[in-house]
């Protein structure tokens, strides 16, 4: 099977730089490796024209409209591999990266994506365990309550179905991806957070498989966002636009009854990234007035993300959420100036 991989990249050139040099050492080479740029990224596209990463199959895409959502749906507009294979340009992903990959697919035509494990750095430390201790064995799943289960970043253990994958390590099958894009729906400036879990559930929706295999690995490096959503420190906007995106994703995924049992919960009890009226007093104590700012941020965003779900549904013969952004595009060979 071909394989294409697609970089989304935006200001980080010396990150960039470290995932295209891991590429180059992938025990199973890449066919195509796109990097989605945008127009207005000067430091990336210096980089690009004056660096050699021969023997990379390396091909640029420029696009024009802000967020992770438009510079994904750019890249799959033109990948060409049976197998699109996704990461971060802070990500370097390990030497048989893609080998596993395209072994897993290969092995199972019903299964359409699989992941790993992103063993996350900040700064220097490791994020693992021993920093956030947490369930390894239970990884990407959607719980009937619609409580979304993450940990793909300590997940141990053998390979196994999924219902979500990580945006900074996840892989398709081409052909399960006519007529899908990224949904434009989704709110936010860069990084457009849960792109990863819409897209997965519309593939889970279309009847196929999802792995997770903690062998197929990527080292995450997390680096400086340069949009309102800034990882550790709160910011109300981001807050509100990621539960807004959750909000309307699992809206669209779960069935009408538990539909209507994730709203109660979501508003009852919540998590700690999107606060119901529960966890809201259980933060009060630690986090005080933080709490309560997160928990108004939290309300905004589900009904935010409940209004789009609905307008959606009352005009959906009018659009179509997956429709890819047209993208301007432009070619570097390795090493090739403009």
């Amino acid at each position: 099977m071909s394989i294409t991989v697609l970089i989304p990249t935006y200001r980080r050139p010396q990150d960039l730089k470290r995932c295209l040099e891991a590429l180059i050492q992938q025990t199973r080479s890449a066919d195509q490796v796109v990097v989605v740029v945008r127009d207005i990224d000067t430091e990336t596209w210096d980089l690009l024209k004056k660096s050699d990463f021969a023997p990379l199959p390396l091909y640029t895409e420029t696009v024009t409209v802000p967020g992770q959502v438009a510079a994904l749906n750019a890249g799959l507009d033109v990948a060409q591999g049976d197998i699109v294979s996704i990461t971060d340009d802070d990500a370097a992903p390990h030497v048989d990266w893609l080998s596993r990959i395209e072994a897993h697919f290969l092995a199972d035509e019903h299964v359409g994506g699989v992941g790993g494990r992103d063993w996350m750095y900040l700064g220097t430390t490791l994020q693992d365990r021993s920093t956030l201790p947490g369930a390894s064995q239970v990884v990407g799943r959607v719980q009937w309550c619609g409580r979304v289960t993450g940990n793909h970043h300590i997940g141990e253990g053998s390979p196994r179905e999924v219902d979500v994958l990580k945006g900074a390590n996840m892989s398709f099958r081409r052909s399960a991806l006519v007529n899908l894009g990224f949904d434009q729906r989704l709110q936010g400036t860069g990084a457009q957070v849960h792109n990863d879990l819409a897209f997965s559930l519309a593939l889970r929706q279309r009847g196929w498989k999802l792995i997770y295999d903690p062998a197929v690995a990527v080292n995450h490096y997390l680096s400086q966002r340069f949009d309102e959503d800034q990882r550790q420190q709160f910011n109300q906007l981001a807050f509100i636009n990621a539960v807004h995106n959750e909000t309307l994703t699992l809206l669209e995924y779960l069935p009408p009854v538990k539909r209507a049992i994730f709203l109660i919960w979501a508003i009852c009890v919540g998590t700690r990234d999107a606060l119901g009226f529960a966890q809201c007093l259980r933060l009060l104590k630690s986090e005080k007035g933080l709490a309560v700012q997160k928990w108004v941020a939290s309300i905004h965003g589900r009904w935010q993300g409940f209004w789009t779900w609905q307008h959606h549904r009352q005009t959906s013969g009018l659009s179509n959420p997956s429709q890819k952004i047209v993208s301007q595009s432009k070619t570097f060979m390795p090493g090739e100036a403009e």
